[in-house]
């Protein structure tokens, strides 16, 4: 008891250290080109917003900040396969992404936008203070141009074979395939996205960041951070092992943030300079709105969550020795916020570096890598349409299967199962039992403890270790593990009613009863406070069925969270189980999608060789008539069909019983090859041949005349 009292007291300095008086916690802006996906959810929104929780639970002074990403080649991309405007697109998918983000219980206190006056005006002013300082360099290079739409191609208008790992469809920036930043004269054979064509180099100016001269001070600042995850110091030290070179911040762009120089005219600011600085200007936005006495929606589109919090100064979170700074990224992102952004921030001089960036690695699904392109994925508005009510299993299952040291797979049968086994079966099944006794022994309100027992002493000093336990887990960024810790909480409290058996005990011992049905409370009031940066939907229902909030952090661990004669109320379920219709419906979308894509992909069948005229002049097709058809027995594909050929009527067996009803073809007409050898086939005399079209799937079409015509015409 003594050493869990001090384990918790180290924690609690942990979080009261005096340097740190407030948070900045920021997660990566999505691309607004798409919805979201689960392997955005598992790499980077659901850690963030446990860690927020979490704070703000331990009565932080927290600032949660996201929005959308709207500049960039990949927004222009989408807008001309769409065949609209780059706003349009900006405007449909940041309301799609905000609007799913909200449902699914992520509690940004801003859901910015890139495409806003304020983030225009606050990238605009940071790249112009370094231009002032003469950070920048201007070099006239040569860049990747397209003769045929007339236009410089910026680093995703191009795609090539990757140098690195032989991918053919890497891009002008990376390559998706190994996760190579790549430069795009890089590029092997490479192609523009907009004509198709290969493109000439042709000399433009731009301003670059000379990361070469920051690389001592950054090396300083990573190898000051060892304790971060050795996926992403690794990649760090690779990055400046290999020695950091200077890097473009501008492109030959007409969508994004405009240089505000002179003569830049047709330039913007390169995406990966302004969207980190979206962070910044979120929080401008959010410290802004907060000194307002009412929110004005009309302003802007986005959304801000904490509006009526205190007065705060946005530089507090970004300029002070005070505030700590985390960034949750993928793994793809890490040389963004690891080098560049902290070399800006170093430039500048008045900036606060990141404390931590704790990257994810990737989510695979159903054994493949997701890709958006491929609609291989499980998009978070289709999931909140198809599972109802049911946000908090998806965020059980992504963060107990988190990639946080490697990559991870998520399935649909994973899924189901860890509903059904863990919180159908543990987490609910606890909940349930206590509050149903509570009613049925106590009439719902929360009996006197009495005399404790050895056995009860034990699962409370248990009880009383799990705050520390999980709070140890949170800080150290390993949130697969604080959830597993919070799931022991149930499973102790399973095994308590399952060892003390009140429903034997009630009638001889109802004092006994008693105390083990308020310990078992206890502990469910326990898992409420300690689930909610998990499960936050979950500990809501909770707390209307106990009745009971307003407890934090610091109280977890207590025996006395609900006092004796607490009225709680009914019971009602959790989760309920997923049946396998569910799961197989999911299943089937994704083989769908992967039929889709082999079709997409598929080549032609080579040709055969070479016949001469006389040779085909030989074959004689006709148009026929089926005017009888049947199934053979004991076969699958075979049908035994009559066919009048207007030149006599005969017998035909064809393999297309898995694509054709009998009843369905009768009258049907089609190409017939009327001087093939006959053929016995299952004992019968099959006399020609019925022409079908093969797709790359195996599927079979008859291949016919487009209108009536007589029986006997020659196809020629």
């Amino acid at each position: 008891m003594f050493k869990t009292l001090i384990f918790a007291k180290l924690i609690k300095i942990v979080l009261d250290n005096n340097k740190i008086k407030r948070y900045t916690v920021t997660a990566a802006l999505p691309y607004t080109n798409g919805p979201v996906h689960i392997g955005h959810l598992a790499g980077v929104y659901i850690p963030a917003d446990i860690y927020a929780r979490y704070l703000r639970s331990n009565k932080r002074d927290v600032k949660f900040i996201c929005g959308s990403d709207e500049n960039g080649v990949p927004i222009t991309l989408k807008a001309k396969r769409e065949g609209i405007t780059p706003q349009e697109v900006v405007d449909k998918y940041h309301k799609i992404i905000g609007d799913s983000f909200k449902e699914f219980g992520v509690s940004f206190d801003i859901y910015h936008r890139t495409s806003s006056q304020t983030h225009h005006q606050t990238a605009a002013d940071f790249f112009k203070t370094l231009y002032d300082k003469g950070v920048f360099t201007e070099e006239v290079t040569e860049q990747y141009y397209d003769p045929t739409a007339k236009q410089f191609l910026a680093d995703r208008y191009i795609t090539g074979t990757c140098p690195k790992c032989g991918n053919e469809n890497a891009y002008g920036d990376q390559c998706e395939n190994c996760g190579s930043t790549l430069n795009a004269t890089d590029l092997i054979n490479p192609k523009s996205t907009l004509s198709g064509d290969k493109p000439i180099l042709k000399e433009t100016k731009n301003w670059f960041l000379p990361l070469d001269k920051y690389e001592d001070h950054l090396r300083a600042y990573i190898e000051s951070h060892k304790e971060w995850r050795p996926n992403v110091y690794g990649q760090c030290q690779s990055w400046l092992n290999a020695g950091l070179q200077p890097r473009a911040m501008t492109r030959d762009l007409d969508w994004g943030v405009r240089v505000p120089l002179r003569d830049a005219e047709g330039k913007v600011l390169y995406v990966w300079f302004d969207a980190p600085i979206g962070y910044i200007s979120a929080t401008k936005e959010l410290c802004n709105y907060a000194k307002l006495d009412v929110w004005n929606p009309k302003a802007e589109e986005y959304y801000i969550n904490n509006y009526e919090n205190d007065k705060c100064g946005w530089e507090e979170y970004w300029k002070s020795d005070e505030t700590k700074l985390v960034h949750f990224i993928g793994k793809d992102n890490i040389v963004f916020h690891c080098i560049i952004f902290p070399a800006m921030l170093m430039a500048h001089g008045d900036y606060t570096l990141a404390d931590n960036v704790p990257a994810n690695e990737f989510l695979n699904l159903e054994g493949q890598k997701i890709s958006t392109s491929k609609n291989w994925a499980v998009w978070l508005n289709e999931y909140l349409r198809e599972f109802e009510g049911k946000q908090d299993v998806l965020r059980y299952v992504l963060t107990a299967t988190a990639p946080e040291t490697k990559d991870n797979d998520f399935t649909w049968k994973d899924f189901q199962a860890r509903n059904n086994n863990e919180l159908v079966a543990i987490l609910g099944n606890f909940v349930n039992r206590v509050v149903v006794l509570t009613h049925k022994y106590f009439g719902g309100a929360v009996p006197t403890r009495m005399e404790t027992t050895e056995v009860d002493q034990a699962v409370i000093d248990e009880l009383a270790t799990y705050p520390a336990k999980i709070s140890a887990s949170i800080e150290n960024y390993r949130f697969r593990e604080a959830l597993s810790e919070v799931m022991n909480v149930a499973r102790l409290g399973n095994k308590y009613l399952a060892e003390t058996e009140p429903w034997k005990l009630i009638k001889t011992d109802e004092d006994r009863v008693r105390t083990i049905l308020n310990l078992a409370i206890q502990i469910a009031a326990n898992i409420q406070i300690l689930i909610e940066p998990f499960l936050p939907f979950t500990a809501e229902k909770l707390m209307k069925m106990l009745q009971n909030g307003g407890h934090t952090w610091e109280d977890a661990g207590s025996i006395n969270l609900l006092k004796r004669g607490h009225d709680i109320g009914e019971a009602t379920l959790l989760f309920e189980k997923i049946e396998d219709a569910e799961i197989e419906f999911q299943i089937e979308k994704l083989n769908q999608s992967k039929a889709s894509n082999a079709a997409n992909n598929a080549s032609a069948i080579p040709a055969k060789e070479n016949i001469n005229f006389d040779e085909f002049s030989a074959i004689d097709i006709r148009v026929a008539t089926i005017v009888a058809a049947e199934k053979v027995e004991k076969t699958k594909k075979l049908l035994k069909l009559t066919v009048n050929t207007g030149i006599d009527e005969r017998t035909v067996v064809s393999g297309i019983a898995e694509y054709y009803n009998p009843v369905d073809i009768i009258g049907k007409q089609v190409s017939m090859i009327v001087n093939l050898a006959p053929r016995e086939i299952k004992g019968i005399l099959s006399q020609g041949m019925i022409l079908m079209a093969e797709n790359s799937e195996g599927k079979l079409t008859f291949v016919a005349p487009t209108t009536k015509f007589q029986e006997g015409s020659i196809i020629r």
